[in-house]
């Protein structure tokens, strides 16, 4: 009998497995190679170039690599993520973006990708409180007060924000939907004229990030009654959640994170987030945050996607409940 030359089939595939996992691996030792673009979906000087050149900065330091930022500002950071989602999906080309990236779905009626099938998430690395300021005109010194003052004023009170669709526009219609207020939403073409009309007690109420609010708040021209988020501020302990203040389950964070081309390498990908994570632990880069008003958050790759998607899906029910219409 004539034997087979040909190795069984189930081995031919054992030993192709092997080959792409030894492959696998050596491509995660030899990474990187040669600098990283990190493009940073909004303008120097906010909370996201400073946290995402301070990680690029770090992995520059661990790796021997140059990572080299690049501020891709407009179109609520779409123009930033677009370059990245059309990038090689090899782990060279990295988007530094934030909650905007989960916002623009339910704000755009046409966008150059999906946030889900064009991006894989690395890591998640800080979040920067937002606090409710109300003037000090308005007689409530806490969120239960500023729920029954507005419930018995339905349409008077003015609430103030840097523009639609942003975070505080959020936290208004998402304020609204859960403590069945009627607050009216005024939006100001960015922060500074925003808060301006708030002090001089041309609006009533605001959501300011804790860093600009305190100032204000410690000098008695604004009054703070509760932080935005999930958490207490580490800054500001004394300072309440919403939820915890008076509804229950509220929670609208404003956080940055990044994000890579869809089709990444799995070692690769591994590599980048456990890199991150590791580098946003430190005490240095904790400490450099905590000083510029931002709160260390990692997650890795896993726990960011499913943080993610959450964040998308209730954007995209704030937005639908609120008849807010995309442009």
């Amino acid at each position: 009998m004539t034997r087979s030359i040909y190795a069984p089939l189930g081995v031919i595939a054992m030993m192709g497995g092997m080959l792409a996992d030894a492959v696998a691996q050596s491509t995660a030792a030899n990474f990187p190679s040669r600098p990283l673009r990190m493009v940073i979906a909004l303008a120097p000087g906010g909370g996201v170039d400073t946290s995402g050149r301070l990680v690029g900065q770090k992995l520059t330091e661990a790796w021997g690599q140059q990572v080299v930022a690049e501020n891709r500002p407009g179109a609520g950071g779409t123009i930033g993520a677009d370059l990245v989602a059309k990038a090689p999906p090899d782990g060279y080309t990295l988007l530094v973006t934030s909650l905007g990236h989960a916002i623009s779905p339910s704000f755009y009626k046409q966008l150059p990708f999906d946030v889900h099938k064009s991006f894989v998430p690395i890591a998640r690395y800080v979040v920067a409180h937002n606090v409710i300021v109300v003037h000090p005109s308005v007689p409530v010194k806490s969120i239960k007060e500023l729920i029954a003052f507005a419930k018995a004023r339905p349409g008077e009170l003015l609430f103030s924000t840097s523009g639609v669709g942003g975070p505080q526009h959020l936290t208004l219609e998402l304020f609204n939907s859960m403590a069945g207020t009627k607050i009216v939403h005024v939006p100001y073409k960015g922060t500074a004229p925003s808060m301006l009309d708030l002090i001089g007690g041309r609006v009533s109420v605001s959501a300011a990030s804790l860093t600009s609010a305190m100032p204000h708040a410690r000098s008695g021209k604004l009054r703070t009654l509760a932080v935005v988020g999930a958490q207490r501020s580490i800054a500001e302990p004394d300072i309440p959640t919403v939820a915890e203040a008076g509804v229950p389950g509220f929670a609208n964070d404003v956080w940055f994170g990044s994000f890579g081309p869809a089709g990444m390498p799995r070692d690769i990908l591994a590599k980048l987030s456990s890199e991150s994570v590791r580098i946003l632990q430190t005490k240095e880069v904790r400490d450099r945050l905590l000083a510029a008003g931002m709160e260390p958050a990692p997650l890795g790759s896993e726990e960011f996607g499913v943080f993610f998607r959450a964040e998308v899906a209730k954007i995209a029910k704030i937005v639908s409940t609120a008849g807010i219409k995309p442009e």
